[in-house]
C-alpha cells in the first residue's frame, strides 16, 4: 500500500494550496468561514458555473473551476451537503471520501471544514479525514512500471478548523481505524503465491508491536487440540495449517472479553470438488473474514480500547492434491461431533466449526462474532450491499444492525430454525457439511449454530462484501476492508469499560 495522502491539521488564518474546497448546501451558499476567501468575483463565477453544470449541492456531488487571477489558489472546488433538513443524514465518511476523489496526486489542497449552516463536530470532521485517508489507498506495490512523477508524489491536503487540537485529538482514534482497514485490505489483495497460513501468521504477529498477545498454532498443536475438521481442509495443500489466537488486554484483568473469529482459507481451488476455472482467482480473497479480525484487533490496540478482546483465525490453504479430503469422507469435529463431507468447496465452515468451539471452549467469551465468505448463495440474496447476518441473539444482532447503519457497513438478519437444521442431517454422520443448492447461506449457518452451543454468536457472510467490492466514496481497491469499521464502532458503543 502506497502512502498517497499527507494530512495536516491548521486553524483558519491562510490558506497556501493548489486548491481550495469549501462545503456548499443545497442552495449554493458556501460557509461563512470560506467567504472571505472567495470574494465577490469567485461567488458569482461559482454561481454562473453550478448552473452551467446542474450542479445543486445535492450531498457528496461536487463542482471543480478554474480560479480567477489574483485568487490565491488555482481551483475552487464544491463539494455539496445537500439541504440543512438532511443534514443529520449526511455520512461524513463519505463526505471525505468524495472530497478526495475530486483531488490528484502531486497537488495541495486547503479543505475549509464548516457547514453552511455552522460547525461540524470534533466527530464529524475526523470522520472526513478518515474518509479522505480511506479513498486515498491504493494497492500497487507489484506494479514495475515507472510512474509520472504526479502520480508518485503524495497528495498533501491541509484541514482548515476552528479548533485544532479537538480536531488532532479525535483524529487518533479514527488513524487506528483507518490501519486497522488498510491492514485488512493489505491482506486481502495479496496474492495467494505471497500470502499462505504461515506468512499470514507472522503477519498477524507483528500486532505484538502495538501490545497484542499473539499466539500461533502449528499443525503439530493442532493436532493434538483436536482440530480434526480445519486440519482436513488443508491436508491437500503443501502448505501448512495454522490457527492464530490474538489478545488485547485493554479492560482490568478478569473482565469477560468478547470475541471475534474469521474464515482464513488462504486460496480456496474447491478441492476435489473443484471450481470452475473462470473467476478461480478471486479466491486469493476466500480470508477476508481473518483479515477483517486482524485489522479490527489493530485498529482496537491502536486506539487503547478499553475492552478484553480476543481474535482467532483459521488459516488454511484449500488443494486438490492425492492426499486431499474426498466427497464421502467423514470426519470428527473438535466439538465431538462427526461430519460427513458432501462437497470439498464447502470447506469454510469446517474450519469455523473447529475455531467457533475453541473460543467459547478456552475463553467464555461475552459473545462471539464471525466473519467469513463463506457462500456465493449470500450474493444472491443480498447482492454486494449487505452482508448476511445469522445469530441465536437479538441484542447482538440488533445492535450490529445499528453500528451498520452508522458505519455504512449494511447488515441484514436472516432466518434460522428447525426446519432449515434437519436440512443438514446426514445419514452417516451427525451433520453434512453440504444440504445442496436451496437456503445455501442459511444451511451453513446452521452448520456453525451446532458448534456455539449457547454462547450469544453472529455469524457474518461477507462474501458479497469482504472482496471484489464496487467503488464507493471510500473504497476503490479490490479488497474492501468490510466489517473493521463496522465492529469497532459496536465494541465503542457497547463493549468498552
Amino acid at each position: 500500500m502506497s502512502q498517497r495522502l499527507k494530512l495536516e491539521v491548521k486553524a483558519l488564518n491562510a490558506i497556501s494550496g493548489q486548491d481550495l474546497v469549501i462545503l456548499v448546501s443545497d442552495a449554493l451558499t458556501p460557509p461563512k468561514t470560506a467567504e472571505e476567501w472567495l470574494g465577490e468575483g469567485v461567488r458569482s463565477l461559482l454561481a454562473r458555473a453550478a448552473v452551467a453544470e446542474r450542479f445543486k449541492g445535492k450531498a457528496l456531488s461536487g463542482l471543480t473551476l478554474l480560479a480567477p487571477d489574483g485568487a490565491g489558489y488555482e481551483r475552487l472546488i464544491a463539494i455539496g451537503v445537500g439541504p440543512e433538513a438532511e443534514r443529520g443524514k449526511l455520512d461524513f465518511a463519505k463526505l471525505g471520501g468524495a472530497i478526495a476523489g475530486r483531488l490528484g496526486h502531486g497537488r495541495s489542497a486547503d479543505v475549509i471544514l464548516a457547514l453552511p449552516d455552522g460547525e461540524p463536530t470534533a466527530d464529524q470532521t475526523a470522520d472526513i479525514a478518515l474518509g479522505m485517508r480511506l479513498r486515498a489507498y491504493a494497492f500497487d506495490r507489484y506494479k514495475t512500471k515507472t510512474k509520472e512523477k504526479d502520480e508518485a508524489e503524495p497528495l498533501t491536503v491541509t484541514l482548515r478548523v476552528s479548533d485544532p487540537a479537538a480536531l488532532k485529538k479525535a483524529l487518533k482514534a479514527r488513524e487506528a481505524i483507518a490501519g486497522g482497514v488498510e491492514l485488512a485490505r493489505d491482506l486481502v489483495n495479496e496474492p495467494p503465491n505471497v500470502l499462505y497460513p504461515e506468512e499470514f501468521a507472522d503477519r498477524a504477529a507483528k500486532l505484538e508491536k502495538l501490545g497484542v498477545e499473539v499466539e500461533i498454532l502449528d499443525e503439530k498443536q493442532l493436532k493434538k487440540i483436536g482440530m480434526r475438521a480445519l486440519l482436513a481442509v488443508g491436508q491437500g495443500s503443501r502448505r501448512e495449517s495454522r490457527v492464530v489466537v490474538m489478545r488485547w488486554n485493554g479492560a482490568k484483568s478478569g473482565v469477560q472479553p468478547v470475541a471475534f473469529i474469521g474464515k482464513g482459507v488462504t486460496f480456496d481451488t474447491g478441492g476435489i470438488s473443484l471450481k470452475p476455472g473462470a473467476g478461480m482467482e478471486d479466491m486469493k480473497g476466500d480470508m477476508a473474514g481473518a483479515a477483517c479480525v486482524t485489522g479490527l484487533m489493530h485498529a482496537l490496540a491502536a486506539r487503547k480500547a478499553k475492552v478484553n478482546a480476543i481474535g482467532v483465525i483459521g488459516l488454511v490453504e484449500n488443494m486438490p492434491d492425492g492426499n486431499a479430503q474426498r466427497p464421502g469422507d467423514i470426519v470428527t469435529s473438535l466439538s465431538g461431533q462427526t461430519i460427513e463431507i458432501i462437497n470439498t468447496d464447502a470447506e469454510g465452515r469446517l474450519v469455523l466449526a473447529d475455531v467457533l468451539w475453541y473460543t467459547q471452549d478456552q475463553f467464555k467469551p461475552k459473545f462471539m462474532i464471525n466473519l467469513a465468505t463463506l457462500t456465493g448463495a449470500i450474493l444472491v440474496a443480498l447482492a454486494q450491499e449487505h452482508a448476511g447476518l445469522f445469530s441465536n441473539n437479538d441484542e447482538l444482532s440488533e445492535r450490529l444492525s445499528s453500528a451498520g447503519k452508522a458505519t455504512g457497513e449494511a447488515v441484514w438478519r436472516m432466518p434460522l430454525g428447525p426446519a432449515y437444521d434437519k436440512m443438514i442431517d446426514s445419514k452417516f454422520a451427525d451433520m453434512k457439511n453440504s444440504a445442496g443448492r436451496y437456503g445455501g447461506s442459511i444451511t451453513a449457518a446452521q452448520f456453525l449454530q451446532r458448534h456455539v452451543n449457547d454462547t450469544p454468536w453472529v455469524h457474518l457472510d461477507i462474501a458479497g462484501t469482504g472482496m471484489s467490492s464496487p467503488n464507493t466514496e471510500t473504497n476503490r481497491s479490490w479488497g474492501s476492508g468490510w466489517g473493521v469499521r463496522l465492529l469497532d464502532h459496536l465494541v465503542a458503543e457497547h463493549y468498552e469499560s
